[in-house]
């Protein structure tokens, strides 16, 4: 678990992504509706900006870039406060207008501290400075990872030692590692934490390859051991 404290003005985040169809309209790439455009909804009372911030996100680039995932520069791009807020009126969700844009700002800090753990695994699995990309991601709100499952299961057990609140979302990224063309898909499972003592909220994020392949396996081995050895080590110093 990372805790990553989020801006000083955020709210909870309320993203949830769909899953994916071919049938719906959404881009396989990120499930965002391929249609989503930067006119104002029915009803919408205030004008909300419809620039687009590029992340820090590499993607693989293809013959004809998507209007969704990004604008040609190798990077991915979010989703305008326009284009989300349009995204949470299909959903039906009542969402504030005035707060769209706290949503937005917390919703990319959070795909950036996303990647920055993947980047801490990669760089792991690597021992080099090769950047892998991000080639196609899945929301999957509704579905508890089994690692999840096994904390639920476990707060009841152990109430004092286990949290019995389930993630908020979860998402699973397949990210492409350049030099191979292997593709490896990474498990996020988003918790809300206690906010800090200024009142801005607090995010836990579990960042981890999914135990897709014997190479994963080992590396979550590894790490889990490396992690054990430490905490070992700083209970014998106190």
């Amino acid at each position: 678990m990372h805790e990553k404290a989020a801006p000083p003005a955020a709210a909870k985040c309320p993203v949830q992504h769909d899953a994916p169809s071919s049938s719906s309209g959404l881009n396989p790439h990120n499930n965002m509706p391929n249609d989503l455009t930067h006119m104002p909804a029915p009803g919408q009372t205030m004008a909300l900006p419809t620039e687009r911030a590029t992340s820090s996100i590499p993607r693989p680039s293809t013959p004809d870039e998507d209007q969704v995932a990004g604008d040609g520069s190798g990077r991915w791009e979010y989703p305008s406060p326009q284009q989300f807020y349009n995204a949470l009126v299909r959903k039906g969700w009542e969402t504030p207008e005035e707060h769209v844009e706290t949503m937005v700002e917390i919703h990319n800090f959070l795909n950036e501290e996303a990647w920055n753990e993947v980047l801490k695994w990669e760089k792991r699995w690597s021992g080099s400075d090769e950047t892998p990309e991000l080639a196609r991601l899945h929301g999957k709100p509704g579905e508890l990872s089994p690692k999840a499952r096994m904390h639920l299961s476990l707060a009841w057990l152990l109430p004092s030692q286990f949290s019995n609140e389930p993630p908020f979302d979860r998402h699973d990224w397949v990210i492409r590692r350049p030099s191979t063309g292997e593709e490896v898909r990474y498990v996020i499972d988003y918790y809300s934490a206690p906010d800090n003592p200024d009142g801005s909220p607090v995010f836990s994020l579990d960042v981890r390859p999914a135990l897709d392949s014997i190479g994963s396996v080992t590396q979550r081995i590894s790490v889990a051991t490396e992690e054990a050895w430490k905490s070992f080590r700083e209970s014998e110093r106190r």
